[in-house]
């Protein structure tokens, strides 16, 4: 006689969700050890690296006439990321406002753009160690009148949210009025339409401004003790040291001094990031 055999609610309940665990735990760890073993920086996409930069950040960061990114720090990047074993590196143009936020929340893996390295940006991002130190400068129209820190008094002066320089200018500019910008060629604009008086950026991206439109420094300040980084998330300790072990072979072999040469020519030299065999003196800490 055939006996049927009845399974309570509960019974199957209980088979199925041991069916399912136990598949489940069939598959999960070799995906796991996988995905470690291809990823192992954790970058949003395995062997590639997304990078959040600038485009108006001439000679550092900027967009040629192609569309396509170049400058000092993505030559310099892009070898890093060479030696790091990551040929493909993805540029995106991003407000520097919002620029380590983005990568602090994963939406990119490193901020590239001669971010200068803080105390107060070390609170939402890590840095790579420092490859890059110069000057600030105040740049402004020949009929102006401003020669010097002190002629800002009363006058507005532009900044890029987020910069060194707005930090800067908030701490030792006082008297005068500040107007935030989300990049350099809009300020720049307004200096030209004689909505600002005067813009306050970076030395190198001075320089080209000046040539481009005709203006004039009115002062050249430097910025030694916030040399610039690569920015990552915070946890990302193996690419972090990756970079960092990149950017040393660089130093190393002439790397940077032959992309420094090319892209800051007659500019002073610091020399901690020269070939030891070429630093004449103890290098100063980079970060």
């Amino acid at each position: 006689m055939f006996t049927r055999k009845t399974f309570r609610p509960a019974t199957l309940v209980a088979v199925a969700v041991a069916a399912v665990l136990a598949l489940s735990g069939c598959g999960a760890s070799t995906p796991a050890s996988s995905s470690s073993a291809d990823n192992p920086y954790g970058l949003i996409e395995p062997g590639s690296i997304r990078v959040a930069s600038l485009g108006d950040s001439k000679p550092y960061t900027f967009t040629d006439a192609q569309g396509k990114f170049t400058g000092f720090d993505v030559e310099l990047f892009t070898d890093v990321a060479r030696r790091a074993g990551v040929d493909n590196v993805v540029f995106t143009g991003q407000d520097f406002s919002g620029l380590l936020a983005a990568v602090a929340n994963g939406q990119f893996d490193a901020g590239v753009a001669a971010i200068g390295i803080t105390d107060k940006r070390k609170e939402t991002v890590d840095f790579s160690d420092g490859y890059l130190a110069g000057y600030l400068t105040i740049i402004t129209t020949k009929t102006s009148g401003i020669n010097d820190p002190e002629g800002l008094s009363g006058k507005r002066l532009g900044v890029v949210q987020g910069t060194l320089q707005e930090a800067y200018a908030v701490k030792n500019f006082t008297s005068a009025s500040l107007v935030r910008f989300p990049d350099n060629n809009t300020a720049v604009s307004a200096v030209n339409s004689g909505a600002v008086d005067a813009h306050f950026l970076d030395y190198e991206a001075a320089k080209s401004y000046q040539e481009q439109f005709g203006l004039v420094s009115a002062a050249d300040i430097p910025s030694f003790d916030a040399p610039a980084g690569f920015a990552v998330a915070k946890g990302k300790t193996e690419f972090k040291e990756a970079l960092n072990k990149g950017l040393a072979e660089a130093m190393e072999d002439g790397t940077w001094k032959k992309l420094y040469e090319k892209w800051f020519p007659g500019s002073p030299m610091p020399e901690q990031y020269l070939p030891k065999a070429e630093q004449t003196s103890s290098p100063a800490p980079s970060n």
